[in-house]
């Protein structure tokens, strides 16, 4: 298991408490798991995605993941509608351990403008959390 130093924590990403990251796409908010819950969660095995058109409030449970660990349930950093998901991950569900910023992206929202993505956590401050889960 990574230690804190070794994570990967992107500042070009936001971060909920739940561990999911949000990243502007477009008009769109791509959204995966941070680098300390792949860690955490050990070798993914399953990727239960939402379904496009889908409607989600922040903090709604959208998809599960499944690993060698723990199955753990993936929340909406912020409100909308699921407008694509990774279908990669269908065939390889291990993209978001090896690389859970880009090829492992799990969905893309819509956001309904009720949250803004930017006021999720930055880098520094999901480190902040991190450290007080240690």
């Amino acid at each position: 298991m990574k230690e804190l130093d070794e994570l990967i924590l992107p500042e070009n990403v936001r971060y909920a408490q739940t561990h999911e990251w949000a990243r502007l796409q477009g008009n769109n908010v791509r959204v995966g798991i941070s680098d300390y819950a792949q860690n955490r969660l050990g070798d993914i095995t399953f990727v239960e995605l939402p379904r496009i058109g889908d409607l989600f409030r922040k903090g709604e449970p959208c998809g599960v993941l499944e690993s060698t660990k723990a199955v753990a349930e993936l929340f909406m950093p912020v409100s909308g509608e699921i407008a694509t998901v990774n279908t990669d991950l269908d065939e390889s569900p291990g993209l978001i351990n090896s690389d859970p910023y880009e090829a492992g992206w799990i969905m893309e929202i819509k956001p309904d403008g009720r949250d803004d993505p930017g006021s999720l956590l930055t880098g520094g401050d999901y480190r902040l959390v991190l450290e007080g889960l240690e």
